[in-house]
């Protein structure tokens, strides 16, 4: 089976270079509900099982929007294990903010995933989010375990580049070797062997976007 693993359109925070984290939000710009239309019209035909959202307004909106342009009529079950990283009392501020306020913390949170402690931040460590996704992950696999079965699920940057590395196997210093995922991104992983390993069919798939992704676009 496999997963289509789709991270949300920009928002005017991810423009705004501001954490918005497990419990922050904000609104979807316009351009990105142009770009969850064409996410939409590009998955047209794939007859999905299932579609999953994280609880937060800006993932679940784009899940809609993609069920919406597909015409699959589907209900978007929200499943609280595709929330973001719970980044406590980072959430809210503008990355500079955070970087002279918890330079440590940003450093091996973007860079050495297996020295970020989120203690003093109040927030949540990698192994809790990979634990969760791989909760996530296993269910669906054992849900829908036929080859051909598909479902999408719509998450967050953080949480997934976390939860696909610590499904493809990765060690935690390397979880995030990938890189960062773009907003309306899509990544297919699949596993033949019901959830016990996964490995990657796309990676952060964005030409149906049809334009030239800015730098906010992968914050």
């Amino acid at each position: 089976m496999q997963i289509y693993f789709v991270r949300h359109g920009k928002t005017e925070w991810n423009l705004a270079s501001r954490f918005q984290g497990g419990h922050g939000d904000s609104p979807l710009l316009p351009q990105s509900l142009e770009d969850i239309k064409k996410l939409g019209q590009h998955l047209i035909g794939v007859k999905f099982r299932g579609i999953f959202a994280s609880p937060l307004d800006r993932a679940f909106n784009t899940a809609q929007g993609i069920d919406n342009a597909m015409n699959a009529n589907l209900p978007v079950v929200i499943d609280e294990r595709l929330r973001e990283f719970n980044l406590g009392d980072m959430e809210g501020m503008k990355f500079e903010e955070a970087e002279k306020k918890f330079p440590e913390q940003m450093n091996n949170f973007w860079h050495h995933p297996d020295k970020y402690d989120p203690t003093e931040l109040h927030g949540e460590d990698y192994m809790h989010v990979i634990g969760r996704g791989k909760s996530f992950a296993e269910e669906m696999a054992k849900r829908f375990p036929d080859d051909n079965d598909k479902v999408l699920a719509v998450s967050h940057g953080a949480a997934l580049s976390a939860i696909m590395g610590g499904l493809l196997g990765y060690p935690l210093k390397d979880i995030r070797k990938n890189g960062g995922l773009s907003n309306t991104s899509l990544t297919i992983l699949e596993t033949l062997d019901g959830g016990k390993t996964f490995k990657p069919v796309v990676w952060n798939e964005t030409s149906y976007l049809g334009r030239k992704l800015s730098k906010t676009d992968s914050l």
